[in-house]
């Protein structure tokens, strides 16, 4: 068996034979994990060093412990480091197994956050130049359409000392819609050059060949003009509006910086109603648990969280979201899109746990595919589209092991119209099954099905 973690042992010591390997890292050293189920006590064959990121250890599995272990790290596992990931993947149990033939997604696949084929970098919107290949990448891998995001505060921030993304400078009056403006063209002169379709509907989204939905990452574009949705949905085709992103706007408070506005302000609220009535996704992405909060009083069309992933314990200023903030989003009927950030996910393996391990909060009609692909700071495990069978294939390799027997499927309760809930009964006090139990039908979220990879909301006559 392989397992990969986190190693946690007494404080002062460098090496250990008999040590916790934690599914996240601790806040301290020596600090015991939070959730006793997220660890696995190892006893090592010769002492191990104890690294501040996570490692991968290979042994036989002896009641409840991983005996005989010893390092097994892949190229490029070292990287992950405790600095850099700030919180960790899910703790992998890999037992040995033949792997499943690769396929590609039986239903419509639907990345809900992309910035595939170079659209927003700031230079290459004021300079010009060549666009990535999209759409061959995405028939390679069964990808349907992507959510393709502009970046309306580009200008205003980059990456700090620290590594992670900082706003430095406020806007000149007009700076970000004029900017804005720029990289809408640029995004469909992008979807033009590369034959996508641009899907405006329901109808084009289930249309053959690879499509774009026109998507906004940040509404500081808005400039707290609300009456600005109208002009973007019908100039550039905007379907999908993230509230905000880097820096705290007119609209709400950020994950990433101190709070200004105690979550979602009134003209946040007023862009939801606009949006829930042209017919425009809302993504709370980046957006406060206070700021999620307001937003599912408002709206009444399900939300978008587009790429996050679960952690039990964030950091402070993480991107990452708790069961809770998770639910929040669950109960408007809509989807959370998980992120497949290299210092979170160790492997493709890691990355498809990440997926059932957000079932098991939400239910799996609630999880999608939210790549930001080619908008990370770091390295991704799912560097591009035509890898998207892989992670088909690790979603079936964790099902066939029945690797995710205990991420148990259920329905977040009291939606937005939603009328297939699950009844709690059959749970126990901890959230686990009293019997009957169901393994989490995590292949959906790839596979086709309800809850299928990238699983796209349709908000009103059709319109997505």
């Amino acid at each position: 068996m392989t397992v990969a973690g986190f190693p946690v042992a007494m404080p002062g010591q460098s090496r250990a034979a008999h040590f916790l390997l934690t599914a996240e890292p601790g806040c301290c050293p020596g600090c015991a994990p939070r959730d006793p189920a997220g660890s696995v006590a190892v006893d090592a064959e010769s002492p191990i060093p104890l690294t501040a990121g996570a490692v991968r250890l290979t042994g036989t599995w002896q009641g409840d412990r991983l005996t005989g272990a010893r390092l097994a790290q892949p190229v490029g596992w070292s990287g992950v480091t405790r600095r850099r990931a700030l919180a960790s993947g899910p703790l992998m149990c890999l037992a040995a197994g033949e792997a499943r033939a690769v396929s590609v997604p039986t239903g419509p696949a639907v990345d809900l956050h992309s910035h595939a084929g170079g659209i927003a970098s700031v230079r290459r919107i004021r300079d010009g130049g060549p666009f990535a290949p999209v759409a061959e990448k995405m028939r390679a891998g069964g990808m349907s359409a992507i959510c393709l995001a502009i970046v309306s505060d580009g200008p205003t921030h980059r990456v700090g000392p620290d590594k992670l993304i900082h706003p430095y400078r406020d806007p000149d009056p007009g700076e970000l819609y004029g900017y804005a403006a720029e990289a809408f063209e640029r995004t469909l002169a992008m979807i033009r050059s590369e034959g996508l379709r641009v899907v405006t509907d329901a109808t084009g989204l289930q249309a053959p060949g690879p499509g774009a939905i026109v998507t906004a990452e940040g509404g500081d574009f808005l400039e707290g003009k609300v009456e600005r949705i109208g002009e973007a949905y019908r100039r550039w085709s905007l379907r999908q509006l993230q509230l905000t992103h880097y820096r705290v706007n007119e609209l709400g408070d950020i994950q990433t910086e101190q709070p200004v506005h105690g979550g979602l302000t009134d003209t946040g609220a007023e862009v939801i109603r606009a949006c829930n009535k042209m017919g425009i996704v809302v993504d709370i992405a980046h957006g406060t648990y206070d700021l999620v909060k307001r937003a599912v009083s408002v709206t009444t069309k399900p939300l978008v969280l587009s790429h996050t992933s679960l952690a039990l314990t964030p950091p402070r200023y993480s991107r990452r979201i708790t069961p809770e903030h998770a639910r929040l989003v669950a109960e408007t009927g809509g989807v959370i899109g998980i992120w497949p950030v290299s210092a979170f996910f160790a492997d493709m393996d890691a990355y498809a746990t990440g997926f059932a391990r957000m079932a098991d909060v939400v239910g799996v009609d609630h999880v999608g595919l939210g790549s930001d692909m080619r908008g990370l700071v770091g390295p991704s495990v799912l560097p591009d589209y035509d890898r998207l069978p892989d992670l088909v294939a690790a979603v079936g390799r964790g099902l066939g092991r029945g690797q995710y027997v205990k991420y148990y499927c259920r329905t977040a309760r009291g939606g937005h119209g939603q009328d297939d809930v699950d009844d709690d009964d059959d749970l126990d006090d901890e959230g686990g099954s009293r019997g009957g139990e169901r393994p989490c039908v995590a292949g959906h979220v790839v596979a086709g099905g309800p809850g299928y990879l990238g699983w796209y909301l349709l908000q009103r006559d059709g319109h997505p």
